[in-house]
Order: structure tokens, then sequence, then C-alpha cells
């Protein structure tokens, strides 16, 4: 006769159910099913959103389809207030807009989550708060979990905190990066572990550093970008890889590089976008990665897209529907589902 194992598996550690015929992972707390679903099954392709901009503040959104090419369309508008500099977190289904800036004052920002279902069009519904209300923070996670990380509300936060995505709620408090930062907007993550690029300390720094998305706790070091810097974007990835796109040094930057996220380690450069810009937005498909928009300045329409698993500079995809600086970007393709 065999026996359970006495041992407490891992997070993120698979199984084979003999009972349900089914592969199953360990979430930190109980196993769990595989989805045997994909975004081509539920939207035609890998869907990606972006949402909102700065000067003006507007509430608009627009879809693409990664995998193609061409202008964004019409997707529908935010529930609460309108905002650029959100963090944002996904599902397969489901698309989380966390805080963000509102335009006034100076210092302000909001604790409200706003989401989308990606399957459909039409305006966000109210999903609830998060601890505090922040800027300028880092969103990511896998298919079950969505985290956020520091951000800005007048001073600068080292607070962690998650939501369940398939429910509805407040968000819970997860644990802390090493230092009080504001980051601009989104991580890097695979099904385990969700990556915090770097940020402003005020100082900008190349510091990335993960968690076990699984579980709660503290942040820890990874390695370093390239180059120190802010407003960067993350969340073009896929299992194996993720991307970091543009940001300021102080001055904006083109520069695109990459981290393997299952290991520990230094960026390395993958190439170059043609403009340089801080403040885009970007999304992921597990091919390519999209990145839209950016400031300073008026905004731009711009969406460029690069092939996640090669290296290079990006190349022209086409057109968002409305002008945006500081916007945010979510899919339902990338590598934390």
């Amino acid at each position: 006769m065999e026996y359970p194992s006495l041992d407490k598996p891992k997070a993120g550690a698979f199984r084979f159910n003999t009972d349900t015929s089914q592969l199953e992972i360990y979430d930190g707390n109980q196993w769990t099913g595989l989805l045997a679903t994909s975004p081509e099954q539920q939207t035609g392709g890998t869907r990606a959103i972006f949402s909102g901009s700065y000067s003006p503040m507007n509430d608009a959104q627009c879809y693409i389809n990664v995998d193609s090419s061409g202008t964004g369309k019409d997707f529908g508008d935010y529930v609460g207030t309108d905002r650029s500099a959100s963090a944002t977190c996904s599902s397969r289904t489901r698309g989380l807009i966390l805080g963000g800036y509102p335009g006034s004052p100076a210092t302000a920002g909001v604790n409200e989550i706003d989401c989308n279902i990606f399957a459909t069009t039409g305006s966000c519904f109210d999903f609830g708060n998060l601890t505090e209300a922040v800027r300028y923070a880092v969103g990511g996670g896998s298919e079950t979990r969505g985290l956020r990380a520091g951000g800005y509300d007048g001073s600068r936060s080292e607070v962690i905190d998650y939501v369940t995505i398939s429910s509805t709620g407040n968000a819970k408090d997860f644990g802390d990066i090493s230092v009080s930062k504001f980051v601009f907007i989104n991580g890097a993550c695979n099904q385990t572990r969700t990556l915090f690029p770097a940020g402003a300390t005020p100082g900008y720094t190349n510091q990335i550093e993960y968690v076990t998305t699984a579980t709660t706790g503290n942040a820890a070091d990874f390695g370093d970008q390239t180059v120190a810097r802010g407003y960067c974007q993350g969340l073009t990835c896929n299992a194996t890889r993720g991307l970091f796109f543009s940001g300021s040094s102080p001055s904006s930057t083109n520069i695109i590089d990459y981290v393997t996220i299952p290991t520990l380690g230094n960026a390395l450069d993958f190439g170059d976008m043609t403009y340089s810009s801080s403040g885009v937005a970007t999304a992921c498909s597990p091919t390519r990665g999209v990145v839209a928009g950016g400031g300073p300045g008026p905004g731009r329409t711009n969406i460029e897209y690069v092939h996640i698993m090669t290296t290079g500079n990006s190349v022209d995809f086409g057109d968002l529907s409305y002008t945006a600086q500081y916007g945010t970007g979510i899919s339902n393709g990338h590598g934390g589902l």
C-alpha cells in the first residue's frame, strides 16, 4: 500500500492526481487543478487592454489582439476615478486596475480597484480597495492571485498587498519590498514568482526583487537591471523570460532588457524601442510583448512589439485609439497564467 508523503509540498510543486486524471499545482495552501483553457478559446487570441492616461486625464480603454497588428478598438471606461499611473494584474478572464493618480493634488493616489472581463467589452466594475491609496505602484501575479507593491501617496511605500482575482473584495497584507519606492507600473511573473523592477527611492535604482506569489512574506533580491531607472515597465513575459522597457535614467530611455524568471541573476540587453520614453504601457502573449504610448510631453499613440524569446529592437504594431502617457496595460496571456 502507498502512503501519502508527510512532507509539506513547496508552492509551485506539481503532481498528477490519479483520481481525477488532472495535473495539479500547489498554491501554498492547497492543490488546485491547472486550467485547460486558453486565450484563443476565450477571445479569439491573446487580448490586451490599455487603460488611462495623464494630461489629459481620462478613463479611456482600448484593446488589441497581441498576435496580430493594427489600431486599438474601444473597450469601455473605468467605473471609478479617471486616472493614470495604475498598476495591473490579471487572470485568463479578468484584468484588474490597481490604484493610480487622479490628477490632483500633487501627492494624491487612489485605492480603487476596477475589474475588466477580457472576453467582453464595456465599462469596468468595482472590485474593492487596496490597503493604501497609491500611484506609481508595481503589479503582477498569477492566475489566482494579484499583487501590488510600493507606490507613492506623498511618501514612498514599501507595502505589498494581494487580492484573489476570481473573487471581489479588499486587498490584504502580503509583506514588504526591501526599500520604500515607487516603481511604475508592472512586474514580470511566471506561475511561481512575481518580479518587481527598479524604481525611485528617490534616487533611481537598478535592483530587481521577487516574491513567491502563492505565499506571503517580504521580497528577496533577484539581481540588477542593466541601468538604474524609474518609470520602467515589465509584465511583458512568458513563463521563462521577463522584459523591462524604457524608463527614466534620469532622462527618458529606449532600453529593453530581460531576465530569466526561474533563475536569479542580472538582466541582459535585449534591444531598443524606436523611441525614448517613460511611462509606457506594456502587455504580452506567450510569444510577443507589446509596448504602447508614453511620455513625457503630450503622450503618444505608438504601439510596438518584440518576440519575447529572441533579442532585437521593437517594430511597429499599430496605434492606440487615443493618445496616452502613463497609461497601463493588461493581458490574458502573460507568463503567470
